[in-house]
């Protein structure tokens, strides 16, 4: 019996290090997360978007993003600029300006998100279109809907997206997300996409 608290009191150095591992392992983890570079925005009919070339006047202003996905600069035409990222816009319209201009420094700003908008329609509190200025998932917009009402059947949710002009829909379990179990079905909604409650 004696024996036993010695034996304790040798191995406490070594429970001790393990609880300094395990920390430093879950501070890595934290750290590597918030290091971890997020979604960029992808541009969207409606959208306006500021468009400059560096010490070139006459090559700046405000550009709206055409419902089919197009817009028009001076010297670089018509291009298409929704599904891109702003810095692939920004890439293609540098590219197709180089023929003109030698070297250009061109800036892509988004001034209003205006394409970037969720649906949520049926049995919530609050149905509509909401503009989406950051990454919103399934429960978010749920929530900005004003929550379900009492009579949705929330296990037969679905998300209306539209893939390369084709509509296609995706299912939610809102009782599975809710108890934390099967949560890739939360998933990040893109603009024009409509949250069905039932």
């Amino acid at each position: 019996m004696k024996i036993f608290p010695f034996a304790l009191l040798l191995s406490l150095p070594l429970i001790l290090n393990g609880c300094n591992t395990m920390l430093s392992s879950t501070a890595d983890e934290v750290s590597n997360s918030k290091s971890a570079k997020p979604t960029e925005y992808i541009v969207q009919p409606g959208d306006v978007l500021t468009i400059s070339v560096w010490k070139e006047k006459d090559l700046q202003g405000d550009v709206s993003v055409r419902p089919d996905g197009g817009l028009n600069f001076p010297l670089v035409g018509d291009i298409m600029a929704s599904g891109k990222t702003v810095e692939e816009l920004r890439k293609d319209i540098a590219a197709k300006l180089g023929k003109f201009v030698p070297d250009p420094v061109v800036t892509v700003i988004v001034k209003q998100s205006l394409g970037y908008q969720i649906f949520v329609i049926g049995k919530v509190n609050k149905p509509g279109a909401f503009p989406a200025v950051r990454n919103i998932d399934v429960m978010q917009a749920l929530s900005m809907a004003g929550g379900p009402t009492p009579f949705a059947s929330l296990n037969n949710i679905k998300i209306l997206r539209r893939v390369n002009g084709e509509q296609k829909a995706i299912s939610f379990k809102y009782s599975k997300v809710e108890k934390g179990v099967d949560l890739n079905q939360n998933i990040v909604l893109q603009g024009g996409d409509v949250v069905v409650v039932p």
